[in-house]
């Protein structure tokens, strides 16, 4: 099989007109690139694709004097440059390089090179997730998936960028991607699209070993190493802003359908029920032609299995604050990874963890761990059954799906009426009503266990107030802070509103994704574990608790809930303008606080809430949005996300404006409403 490098080159740069042939330690910035790729090893042939235009006879005419091939093609259509380019070489694997990569290590290409070879890959890069300093970036496709994306790709980033068309699409395409080995890369910037970053790479290869072979990326190191203030230069310019504008520009890419969800959903259905693991993630829960199943993420970016890309406002129901490939967590994984993931006894990662959280909770003084928010909650109700000795629950919120709180929802099939009859709903920000069942039970009553906000607040004085309450009965307070945790404070809404509970449970946010939750609280009630069984296998599971630790690290280092509340708030300003824009600011809202928005709907005189929901998500979903039920926001949503969400807002308000106009918009309906589960809030 035939493997080409093909270098990617222009003169018509907008911030740094004619940059690959501009002097770097003494030859073209080209030059560089071109000797590197001709030294990876696996490559039979190096040859330059340019443009057409007359601009670039210059890159033309520099290649038959470097004795490198030179292909050109359409300007700003690179990826039908590359198939033309790949048909005159008679490849069969391409290698994309850019010529504004003057520092590009032959070796890290060699080993993306190899890892699409040695797995029968279609793509594989070092750039999806990235974790590799800006300006080792390196491609590697089949002339097959080439082909294919040339023919099919419709919108201007995929044609200008080449790749995304294959790399998005992760059920047609095998994809894999190699990450740095040396952590706390993905920030060098050693490419060149600015004059600071000519600057910048002037004064590195002035001080390279041997500037007449290529350089390796440990050799660069070693040179920013030596003078750290050097990368003082070029630090402050964004990574691949100009890709980042090519996709800002383009119009909305079409829906491209769903034919493989629903072939995916089929074959899923066969042996799996719902097709989902998760009744909110399954396809009661969205309208007809949803997706249903995604191929991954980036950022705060999905893509679904028929290629199509959202914003994600369901940022996997909570758990995903941070964003999806999060350097900094996946690192921590990476690395525990190579020691082990479940161990023959505890390891020192639980001691770790848990005194973050001892010291960043206000409850907490002693800590457990459990795989997701159900695990949490139910400990503490057997923590406090077994405390006070009592066995009734009063519940308020939405706690999970074990026996004893399920048994008190609509979804109670199979619980038996036993255990139903032992817990007990309240209202939110109702004290009286506490107090009366409390009193209709005198002595009954182990624990209250709450959600501290969800979709209202809490008036002034409430939860301190049920505190005393619930204690002036012999009960205990618990707050359900899964959602709330590591997303309204670091500490959870008891931080928040300065009111400690007796016992929390924790869960969601504080893994990045990664299955974990925590139930902490006083150490006297805490001290139960040592007799209650709570016990479970992968309780101490290591790659969860260092992604927990790497999570909470960087909450504390950078401004991530500053961040959520910021974003969080920009977008509810922006739904209120929209809803008074298209005059239904009175029957859906934004209820809540700014890091976890709910969307409220009221019924209208001619069509059910559950119809307009559905409506309204149908065209969130076609126009680019992942979005359930809420504003999910992570610290990786930038301006861009943002600004496609409202849009999606407004084209969605557009459309149940019109069809609630017509007085017929049940009626036209694209598919059957979506009924809630089961009600909580």
């Amino acid at each position: 099989m035939k493997t080409i490098a093909i270098i990617q080159a222009r003169l018509s740069s907008t911030r740094l007109p004619g940059k690959v042939l501009l002097p770097l330690g003494g030859r073209p910035a080209l030059a560089w690139v071109a000797r590197a790729a001709q030294a990876i090893p696996g490559v039979d042939k190096a040859v330059i694709a340019t443009s057409d235009q007359p601009d670039d006879d210059a890159i033309a005419t520099w290649a038959e004097g470097f004795g490198i091939p030179c292909h050109r093609g359409p300007l700003d259509d690179v990826l039908a440059r590359f198939a033309l380019a790949a048909q005159a070489e008679g490849a069969d694997i391409i290698l994309r390089l850019t010529g504004d990569c003057p520092l590009l290590d032959p070796q890290v290409c060699g080993q993306v090179l190899a890892l699409l070879k040695r797995q029968g890959l279609d793509y594989a890069s070092n750039v999806s997730p990235q974790t590799w300093p800006d300006g080792l970036d390196c491609e590697a496709f089949t002339r097959a998936a080439l082909d294919i994306a040339c023919a099919e790709a419709a919108i201007g980033p995929e044609r200008e960028h080449v790749t995304p068309f294959i790399r998005e699409r992760r059920d047609r395409f095998k994809v894999a991607g190699i990450p740095c080995p040396l952590p706390g890369l993905a920030g060098e910037r050693w490419t060149l699209d600015e004059q600071r970053d000519l600057d910048f790479l002037s004064q590195v290869v002035a001080k390279l070993p041997d500037p007449s072979r290529p350089a390796s990326h440990l050799d660069v190191l070693a040179v920013l190493d030596a003078q750290p203030n050097l990368r003082s230069i070029n630090a402050q310019i964004t990574r691949n802003e100009g890709a980042a504008k090519s996709w800002r520009e383009a119009p909305l890419p079409a829906f491209l359908g769903t034919q493989r969800t629903q072939e995916w959903l089929a074959r899923a259905e066969k042996v799996i029920p719902l097709a989902s693991q998760t009744f909110s993630k399954s396809r009661i829960q969205y309208p007809e032609g949803a997706p249903l199943f995604l191929t991954h993420g980036m950022g705060g970016k999905v893509w679904d299995v028929d290629g199509n890309r959202y914003v994600d406002m369901v940022c996997g129901l909570l758990p995903v604050v941070l964003g999806y490939q999060d350097p900094d967590v996946d690192q921590a994984i990476r690395d525990q990874l190579g020691r082990g993931i479940s161990f023959s006894l505890p390891t020192s990662l639980e001691t770790e963890l848990a005194e973050r959280l001892t010291r960043l909770i206000p409850c907490a003084e002693s800590v457990r761990y459990g795989k997701n928010g159900t695990d949490a909650t139910s400990a503490a109700i057997r923590l406090a059954r077994a405390f006070t000795g009592r066995d009734r629950i009063a519940t308020c919120g939405y706690h999970g799906w074990q026996d004893w709180y399920i048994g008190a929802t609509t979804r109670h099939k199979g619980i038996p009426q036993a255990v139903r009859d032992l817990t007990h709903t309240v209202p939110y920000n109702d004290l009286d009503a506490v107090d009366r069942l409390f009193s209709a039970h005198q002595g009954e009553f182990a624990a209250l266990i709450m959600e501290p906000m969800n979709a209202v607040d809490p008036k002034p004085g409430y939860l301190q107030d049920l505190k005393d309450l619930v204690h002036s009965h012999g009960a205990l307070l618990v707050f359900d802070e899964v959602i709330t945790g590591f997303r309204y404070a670091l500490g959870g809404a008891q931080s928040l509103f300065g009111v400690t509970p007796d016992l929390a449970s924790f869960g969601k946010a504080m893994g990045n994704g990664m299955p974990i939750s925590a139930i902490v609280g006083r150490a006297d009630v805490m001290h139960e574990m040592e007799e209650v069984f709570i016990s479970g296998t992968f309780g101490g599971e290591a790659l969860s608790l260092a992604a927990a630790i790497a999570t909470i690290d960087k909450m504390e280092r950078e401004p991530v809930i500053e961040k959520l509340w910021s974003l969080g708030t920009i977008l509810a300003d922006g739904v209120a303008q929209l809803t008074n824009k298209h005059g239904l600011s009175e029957l859906i809202t934004l209820v809540g606080r700014a890091p976890w928005k709910i969307i409220s709907v009221l019924d209208h005189p001619t069509a059910r809430k559950e119809a307009i929901k559905t409506l309204f998500a149908h065209h969130m979903l076609r126009s680019g949005v992942l979005f359930l039920a809420s504003h999910n926001v992570c610290y990786a949503h930038d301006d861009d996300d943002v600004n496609l969400v409202l849009s999606a807002w407004d084209h969605a308000l557009g459309m149940v404006a019109a069809e609630l106009a017509t007085g017929q918009l049940e009626a036209h309906l694209p598919c059957p409403a979506v009924e809630p589960v089961f009600k909580v809030r």
